[in-house]
């Protein structure tokens, strides 16, 4: 019986074959319920004493044998259908890919452009690198004017003409005015410079989002109720104030508020206790911007605002430091998947 035991031992070593029901075929026969391997170990106990030893070792390397015979020829089946079906087979389950979100200054962008765009105003663009001109001259910023201060400039160049990353938006406009005659309802989003230290509460680059509306005999009220309007579909709040400040390229300027409330004590401590929040800059556009625009401000006038995103975006989100925009940190990123 040993000798037959070892004739089963040298055709499981020479069995080969890539056709799994051939395989599964072999298995039973060697390792099935009513396989060979239980009829052998059934005949152990008639096996005479002094050949038992033996009989056992003999027969645990026939059932290794086949056992590890079985799985390398699966695996080896396996693995070239696997090769094979990473490119070949597009029924094949495609790896789950992480879900991203859109930036939270992307999404407050968005929603910015879709109120002002639902009265009206189309978006314009233009570049990041500006000349002196569109940049400060034509917003009533002359050169040597005290106001440039107030705007710490990145310079890209400075001789024979100056060349910067602009400041504000309000570049935008000036091309804007160039090239279209009123009415001009325009707001102009985009990446803006500037020089300044960076903290938890300002950064040297940020997003403004500025809004102009040039046509015949447009007033203040005119711009009062667009930011009345603008601030109830943003923040859902009906309260704003107005007040007076100084921009070099609007006449008369203003700052605007709106009431936030103090119900809670995160009011409290955004508002400093006053229940307000300052939210954006506007005003009458100056005639001699309507002037360097070759807009005739004896027929024409209008209004401009601006308003920084990030800001914007700090209060409807609640976020504490401007530096987490800028971070690419992951754990904050996640937190607007949701967001539309």
């Amino acid at each position: 019986m040993i000798q037959e035991i070892k004739s089963h031992i040298e055709e499981v070593e020479a069995f080969q074959s890539e056709d799994l029901q051939q395989i599964e075929e072999f298995r039973i026969k060697y390792l099935g319920k009513k396989g060979l391997m239980n009829d052998f170990f059934k005949a152990f106990k008639e096996v005479p004493n002094e050949e038992k030893k033996e009989f056992g070792k003999t027969l645990n390397q026939l059932k290794t044998l086949a056992t590890d015979k079985v799985k390398q020829l699966k695996e080896t089946i396996e693995s070239k259908q696997e090769e094979k079906g990473i490119y070949g087979d597009l029924t094949r389950p495609a790896e789950m890919a992480p879900i991203g979100s859109r930036h939270p200054i992307s999404i407050v962008k968005n929603q910015i452009i879709e109120i002002f765009a639902n009265i009206g105003f189309n978006v314009s663009e233009g570049p990041e690198i500006e000349d002196d001109w569109h940049n400060f001259t034509a917003l009533n910023l002359p050169e040597h004017h005290p106001a440039r201060d107030m705007q710490d400039t990145f310079f890209v160049q400075r001789d024979p003409k100056d060349i910067l990353l602009r400041t504000h938006t309000s570049s935008v406009q000036v091309r804007y005015m160039e090239e279209n005659q009123p009415p001009i309802r325009t707001i102009s989003p985009g990446r803006v410079f500037r020089n300044e230290d960076i903290s938890a509460r300002s950064h040297c680059i940020f997003h403004q989002v500025e809004g102009l509306y040039i046509d015949k005999k447009v007033s203040f009220s005119d711009l009062k109720q667009t930011l009345l309007y603008f601030t109830k579909q943003l923040f859902g709040k009906s309260k704003i104030r107005l007040r007076p400040s100084y921009f070099p390229f609007t006449e008369p300027s203003a700052e605007v508020d709106i009431y936030w409330g103090l119900e809670t004590e995160t009011d409290y401590r955004i508002t400093k206790g006053t229940g307000w929040l300052e939210i954006m800059g506007c005003g009458m556009v100056d005639p001699n911007v309507l002037t360097n625009c070759n807009i005739d401000p004896e027929k024409y006038s209008g209004f401009a605002f601006g308003m920084g995103i990030e800001r914007i975006a700090m209060l409807l989100y609640q976020i504490g430091d401007i530096r987490m925009f800028y971070e690419n940190d992951a754990r904050f990123l996640e937190q607007f998947k949701s967001s539309i």
